[in-house]
């Protein structure tokens, strides 16, 4: 069965619209998961906008919400050390009772302008591809060492060091983790460490051919590519809903059995109950 969700970008848009949005997402069935964004600073329309940070955001939707799984799709690996990571999601795992998805990436992408700047504007460093894709290898592990061993330890990698790392509490749930991206590098990290794999839309060719690369990862592991769920981020058209129904069913037909529904602004009133009879519905019969 496909499951499906929404991502509403939390960027020139108020919290009481978000929150709206969610509020009523939670008592629809057929919407399972909801997912916010995580940039600083807006990456369209005024990029001197709005924009609320992600996981704070995320811990005030948690405690309001009962039924959905919630996350970012996803957290930049760029913006905040793994250990302080992985107990900022520990945190709204306790809060939601267990609903949390762990959404994680590389960050920013280099070409992207608009995103390029919250770096700089935040006083973050910007590193290189090949560090970055190193560095949320190293993430991954550490992120999961702290929410299962029961000691403090070390971690000497080469990107991540920490000395006495102890996480407690640990998470309410053992929270999937959802990696994102699209090249072969971190196609790698998701083959290893993901239970879910995420790509942001696109031809359906091309995320089909990236499945079948992340099949060869798997087996190369020894892991059971039919394991790894795979998840596809798709742009919700209000005006046209035959389009974004065309695009669904090309994904689910290529194998996504995840399906992330992105609401574009401004939200109308009840675009999640519309989201699910409009979009939702031909597919759960």
């Amino acid at each position: 069965m496909t499951s499906f969700g929404i991502a509403t970008a939390q960027m020139q848009v108020g919290y009481e619209d978000i929150q709206r949005v969610w509020h009523e997402a939670d008592t629809i069935a057929e919407i399972e998961h909801a997912w916010l964004f995580d940039h600083l600073l807006p990456i369209g329309g005024d990029p001197d906008g709005p924009v609320l940070e992600g996981w704070t955001l995320l811990a005030a939707l948690a405690a309001q919400t009962h039924r959905l799984r919630l996350g970012l799709l996803v957290t930049s690996n760029r913006f905040r050390p793994p250990a302080m990571l992985a107990k900022i999601a520990t945190t709204v795992d306790v809060v939601s009772g267990g609903r949390l998805a762990f959404g994680i990436g590389v960050g920013s992408r280099p070409g992207h302008p608009l995103a390029l700047r919250e770096y700089a504007a935040h006083g973050l460093p910007f590193r290189e591809t090949a560090y970055a894709v190193g560095s949320l290898a190293e993430a991954c592990t550490v992120i999961k060492r702290l929410w299962t061993e029961p000691e403090p330890f070390d971690f000497n990698g080469t990107y991540v060091q920490l000395t006495g790392a102890f996480g407690n509490p640990k998470p309410a749930s053992s929270p999937p983790f959802l990696i994102a991206g699209r090249s072969s590098a971190v196609l790698r990290i998701a083959a290893e460490h993901a239970d879910i794999w995420n790509i942001p839309g696109g031809d359906p060719a091309d995320c089909a051919s990236r499945s079948a690369l992340l099949d060869r990862y798997c087996t190369e592991l020894g892991r059971d590519p039919a394991t790894l769920v795979r998840s596809i981020h798709l742009a919700v058209d209000y005006a046209h809903p035959d389009r974004t129904r065309q695009a669904i069913g090309e994904a689910i037909d290529a194998g996504f059995g995840h399906v992330v529904l992105g609401l574009p602004l401004p939200y109308p009133a009840g675009v999640a109950r519309w989201a699910a009879d409009e979009l939702i519905g031909p597919f759960s019969s």
